[in-house]
């Protein structure tokens, strides 16, 4: 929303103002520093009046909200966050990157390149590493956007699923990973989903999945007879002395990122591009300079003979992925991880069975959670053996005291070792980078 706000004030000079009982960083200091932060917080419906050309409300609007009351009593043109981005972008080719895992860095990936290229293009950026000036931009003169696809809910007014909103001409797929139990409490129910995501696209649409997904696969059985199908999958590469090297006609290109994980993204990437007029060869040139995207293995601090990283793993898929990453990569290297249970699914008894053997490939394994996320978020309080035996790692630590896992984590060599930190939070407020260079001074 707010980056919305100020990709809409940019793109029309409309007069926008916001109304929030919460506004939290970085969306606080983004919004003083554009001069659009609310004089107060709470809901004012004197500020809603019959000369406004519409109302945008976001996924925490209640159907009560006085403000949105207002909106509907005056007859003014009410929008959802995707609804909006929709009606601005109808004109324009639209691609969508949708899927439980990588949809972030598929983005940033090709956001990376098309600015490179000077191709204007309209975005709503979830990061601010892709070599842009702005976290946003909607204009007139664009004819291309590009969005991620979001599979959570619109709001409480709106229970469809965001990416339902967008009817893509060009679709990224890139993989299915049941999550999100709170809202889609069976696999096939989430599943469905993403069938009707397919479905929605535009006429003679091109979908761009992951061909090494079993239900990817399945669904391409019963596809749409005028939507064309590219299937993906990691793509031919080398890895020398710690740098990973991209098999191209043109000869090897050494990539900043690595991971299977990444090169998969980097070829859905690159297919998308090249629905648009991107060639190759323009392609692997560009991204080759490609730096990551933050928290996305992220290293964040290194010793001679060891490295700690940070990602936002926080699916079963994502913990196997990335531990698989640092070990395909540094095969010398003993894998220390240490994973933080934070969303309702992971926290949830039904869900954690999800999690055998994820960290398997780590050489030492640490689970935390916090037992007071535990039982804000309703939910049972989860039993270390329950975990451990959940992982079924024969050397998983489980921790639910931030302080008893940094002591625990002091205690351990760290020579010729990388330590991967997996959260989608923050260990409780833990300064990660500061305490990831206690460590390699043994200062814990």
């Amino acid at each position: 929303m707010r980056n919305l706000a100020l990709a809409v004030r940019k793109r029309s000079n409309f007069m926008v103002t916001g109304s929030d009982d919460h506004i939290p960083e970085p969306s606080y200091s983004r919004l003083k520093e554009n001069n659009l932060l609310p004089a107060e917080l709470g809901w004012f419906p004197e500020k809603i009046h019959k000369g406004l050309h519409a109302v945008i409300s976001g996924v925490n609007t209640a159907p009560d909200n006085p403000e949105l009351l207002r909106a509907k009593e005056l007859g003014l043109k009410i929008y959802t966050m995707p609804e909006y981005l929709y009606h601005l972008t109808r004109s324009k080719t639209r691609i969508v990157v949708a899927g439980s895992h990588g949809k972030t860095t598929v983005v940033a990936m090709i956001l990376f390149v098309l600015n490179r290229l000077r191709m204007d293009v309209d975005y709503i950026a979830g990061v601010e590493d892709a070599g842009l000036e702005h976290w946003s931009k909607l204009s007139y003169e664009s004819r291309i956007a590009v969005f991620e696809g979001d599979e959570c809910l619109i709001s409480a007014i709106d229970t469809r699923p965001k990416f339902h909103l967008y009817k893509p001409h060009v679709a990224v797929l890139t993989g299915i990973a049941w999550d999100h139990i709170r809202v889609f409490p069976t696999v096939e129910n989430y599943i469905g989903q993403f069938k009707t995501f397919i479905d929605l696209m535009e006429v003679q649409g091109r979908l761009i999945y992951f061909d090494g997904d079993e239900n990817l696969n399945e669904m391409m059985l019963g596809l749409r007879r005028d939507i064309v199908p590219f299937g993906y999958n990691t793509p031919e590469h080398e890895i020398i002395d710690g740098v990973t090297y991209l098999d191209t006609r043109k000869g090897n290109i050494p990539l900043k990122i690595f991971g299977d994980h990444n090169l998969q993204n980097l070829t859905a990437a690159r297919l998308a591009c090249r629905q648009i007029g991107v060639t190759d060869i323009q392609f692997f040139e560009i991204i080759a300079e490609f730096p990551g995207v933050v928290n996305r293995l992220q290293k964040i601090a290194q010793t001679q003979g060891t490295q700690v990283f940070r990602d936002s793993a926080h699916s079963p898929s994502g913990v196997r992925a990335s531990i698989g990453a640092l070990k395909q990569q540094f095969p010398g290297q003993k894998v220390v991880a240490c994973y933080e249970l934070h969303t309702f699914s992971s926290l949830s008894g039904t869900f954690l069975p999800q999690y055998a053997h994820s960290m398997d490939k780590a050489d030492l394994a640490f689970v935390y959670y916090n037992p007071e996320t535990v039982k804000g978020l309703g939910l049972n309080v989860l039993d270390p053996e329950e975990v451990r035996k959940a992982f079924g790692h024969d050397n998983l630590v489980v921790a639910g005291d931030k302080l008893a896992l940094m002591e625990k984590l002091g205690k351990v060599d760290y020579g010729n070792s990388s330590l991967l930190f997996m959260t989608s939070a923050g260990f409780s407020g833990m300064d990660l980078p500061a305490f990831a260079n206690q460590l390699l001074k043994n200062e814990v």
